[in-house]
């Protein structure tokens, strides 16, 4: 046992000694010469080392927003904390194009010795999954196999454990569906918001119609892509209409929650809705983010390996390019756009709500 005051050094803090000797290329133990190998553990060792981070990130977050009442000082603090796994995600990308540093032939030198191991045996990777929200009815099978039998009996344990526990995805539906902003005394968010797309939607009609620099066919073909925008927009005024498009699996966020995300969007300008905004924005590029990991990861297999099927038995690219399409959690964030309207054309609020919204102090007279 230390002492309390015992000198600390840089190689004992940082525990270097295990850290360094903790890559062991299998073609070495093989007598095989394979170069690009001692590349290729060191980037996968550092990306479960960011992994690692990313969740002391996350679960400090998910923490926070598992009380009751979630103390507004905290939003800032995880915005902060999203903030960081952003970063990280950034670097995770760029990381890939070390990885390219290694030809498909260098590859080949010690490929075939990985069998049976593959990166999905990432426990951390899909921790992180199953915590940011990734359902198992969403997931793409992995060789025709449930994710997780691909883990030991107490690994698995654990995963499917995770699982039961509310994810961010459910911990920021309940957080937004709490929000006050629907419902303001004197106002009625959804009526004014309907009334100002339904005012958008007909002058962009009429502008259309009375365009006389727009040949007849052309109006036409832009007249019926303005109808098919209007269908979106009802789905956005209709509690039935969402809930159905939930039940087919085309939107997964609730209809109250999804309105008080819409609302924050919609008046991100307001003071106290700045913070709410860039958390909500923080998740959607988190989540643009790892499919962009994902997508660039599956290019690099498609670049190494061709259409091979992965060392662990997966269709390969095939299989990470399926993931990057549709191992996206929060994509009900992103379809928000779908619903904004100009800041010229927002329904003012009423000027005590706008006052409750801002930041106000006063000043004693001297």
């Amino acid at each position: 046992m230390k002492k309390k005051n015992e000198p600390v050094s840089y190689a004992g803090y940082l525990q270097l000694e295990r850290v360094l000797s903790s890559q062991s290329p299998i073609s070495r133990e093989r007598g095989v010469s394979a170069h690009d190998e001692m590349l290729f553990i060191v980037i996968h060792q550092t990306y479960e080392l960011w992994f690692k981070q990313i969740l002391h990130e996350l679960d400090s977050v998910l923490e926070m927003f598992r009380e009751q009442y979630i103390d507004e000082r905290n939003i800032g603090v995880a915005v902060s904390r999203l903030q960081r796994i952003i970063e990280i995600q950034k670097i995770m990308i760029d990381q890939v194009r070390i990885l390219e540093t290694m030809t498909p032939l260098d590859f080949l030198d010690f490929r075939h010795f990985l069998t049976p191991a593959s990166g999905f045996q990432s426990f951390q990777f899909r921790a992180l999954e199953i915590k940011l929200g990734l359902s198992p009815a969403r997931r793409i099978k992995y060789s025709q196999q449930a994710y997780h039998t691909l883990f030991s009996e107490e690994e698995q344990t654990r995963l499917l454990e995770m699982e039961k526990a509310p994810s961010f995805f459910d911990l920021l539906e309940n957080w937004l569906e709490r929000t006050p902003f629907l419902v303001l005394t004197g106002f009625d968010f959804l009526k004014t918001y309907r009334e100002a797309v339904e005012k958008m939607l007909a002058d962009e009609r009429e502008t259309v119609q009375h365009n006389p620099l727009l040949p007849d066919e052309e109006k036409q073909s832009r007249l019926q892509m303005m109808q098919a925008n209007e269908k979106h927009f009802q789905t956005i005024f209709s509690e039935a209409a969402h809930n159905q498009l939930i039940g087919e699996e085309r939107r997964r966020l609730s209809y109250r929650a999804t309105l008080a995300a819409l609302f924050i969007h919609l008046y991100r300008d307001q003071p106290i809705l700045h913070l709410p905004y860039r958390l909500l924005s923080a998740v959607v590029d988190i989540d643009e983010l790892l499919s962009t990991w994902r997508y660039r990861h599956a290019l690099m297999v498609l670049r190494m390996i061709g259409r091979k099927t992965g060392t662990g038995g997966s269709a390969g690219y095939s299989y990470l390019k399926q993931t990057a399409e549709s191992h996206r959690v929060f994509a009900d964030l992103f379809n928000l756009s779908t619903f904004l309207i100009p800041r010229s054309q927002l329904p003012a609020l009423p000027p005590e709500i706008e006052e409750n919204l801002g930041f106000y102090f006063s000043r004693s007279k001297k």
